[in-house]
């Protein structure tokens, strides 16, 4: 995913998109015990989306924040 597509999304989508990504992670880790696969990036990959939808979480967070 990129930057800009993260910095669209609002809160309660970033939310749902990281459990989304966490839980694809999990089940790709758990499939990669059976069978290699096809694309080892997808771990990197999934990983740097996650930290940075997280990222953004934080600075939406606060500027929540320096608004109140």
């Amino acid at each position: 995913m990129k930057n800009y597509e993260i910095v669209a999304l609002g809160k309660t989508e970033l939310l749902a998109k990281i459990e989304e990504l966490e839980n694809r992670l999990a089940d790709i880790n758990f499939y990669k015990a059976i069978e290699p696969p096809q694309n080892p990036m997808v771990f990197r990959n999934s990983k740097r989306d996650i930290a940075r939808m997280k990222t953004r979480l934080t600075q939406i967070e606060m500027q929540e924040k320096s608004n109140a």
